[in-house]
């Protein structure tokens, strides 16, 4: 399993010679063989790694999981850093799921880690079954094309997933032949979540129904829809270079707020364009298109189309569209 998570990593060149890489260590299986096989291989890699372990506060194993992740770092003198939040409660006060809460909480623990030891990547344990069952949750939630790529290898070039071609029951394995004695989350046999219907229910069907290798399908088309997303990423950034009129910075000078194009440019082009464009233009206000669905876009787009006077459009509480004088502006309140 090592020679795939090297194999991995050269693959999609997630590392590069004296990278520090923060490694999310939750005590679980696949979090626990990333970190062995990171640390085994690190003089190879010519890298530095640090642990970063999120305590949710919600199990009541959650303190001794904590305890194990700190004496496996001690044991081989790796630097861990520690975070107890209340979950539960963070959910409850921002009126968001606990799963998101959870996540928001880990994310931003991993980028002050990140800052504080002036890392250059940040490694999440994502393994091909997790990728498997985001593009299933993707196809059932109505997805774009987009969503079957599934779960990047690397994102935002900081964020690497080297397990991401490894399939769970061999991380297991590996764990048991090295005796790492992980912690299982037992939550993840209730079948509270969409995402552990998933995975104990709909896909342990579908092997035993219609195909045993149901992971390796789904990845392999992922794998695809990935490569195909690039060029169309590739056409889509053509087009905007040619109808962009401005790109006005926030006034701190971090990230854009304000987007105009050339209206009469943007309306030659095929719906399918035009789809992509608002989509790159929101991703480069927000750093997000969360919020954005094809009603919204189906909206801006028709309200170029029409090309009658100021019109203001709110798909969601930050963005808005206007069209006026032959420029289309999309901007954040």
């Amino acid at each position: 399993m090592e020679n795939k998570v090297v194999e991995t990593i050269k693959k999609y060149n997630m590392i590069s010679e004296n990278d520090k890489v923060i490694v999310a260590v939750s005590g679980g299986p696949d979090s626990m063989a990333l970190l062995n096989a990171l640390f085994n291989h690190k003089d190879e890699l010519k890298i530095s790694i640090f642990v970063a372990h999120v305590n949710h506060m919600i199990r009541a194993v959650a303190d001794s999981e904590t305890e194990y992740v700190k004496d496996f770092c001690a044991n081989k003198g790796i630097e861990c850093f520690v975070k107890k939040a209340n979950v539960l409660k963070i959910a409850k006060d921002e009126k968001i799921s606990t799963e998101e809460a959870g996540r928001n909480v880990r994310y931003a623990f991993f980028e002050e880690v990140y800052e504080k030891v002036g890392a250059n990547k940040i490694a999440i344990a994502h393994n091909a079954n997790d990728n498997a069952e985001t593009v299933l949750m993707n196809i059932i939630r109505g997805t774009g094309v987009s969503g079957l790529k599934g779960i990047e290898p690397v994102r935002d070039n900081k964020y690497i997933r080297p397990l991401i071609e490894i399939e769970r029951a061999e991380i297991e394995q590996y764990c048991d032949d090295n005796k790492l004695d992980p912690k299982y989350d037992e939550s993840n046999n209730e079948n509270t979540y969409t995402r552990n219907k998933i995975r104990n229910l709909l896909i342990p069907y579908i092997k035993k129904e219609f195909n045993p290798n149901i992971i390796d399908s789904i990845n392999r088309l992922s794998d695809l829809a990935s490569q195909e997303n690039i060029y169309v990423e590739e056409v889509v950034d053509s087009y905007y270079k040619k109808i962009i009129l401005e790109e006005h910075s926030k006034p701190d000078g971090e990230g854009i707020d304000l987007i105009k194009l050339d209206l009469k440019e943007f309306n030659k082009l095929d719906d399918f364009i035009k789809s992509r464009i608002v989509l790159l233009c929101v991703y480069k206000i927000f750093g997000s298109t969360k919020g954005i669905e094809k009603k919204h876009i189906k909206d801006i787009i028709t309200l170029c189309e029409r090309n009658i006077g100021n019109k203001f459009l709110t798909p969601n509480k930050g963005l808005k569209v206007l069209v006026n004088k032959g420029e289309v502006s999309i901007f954040s309140l």
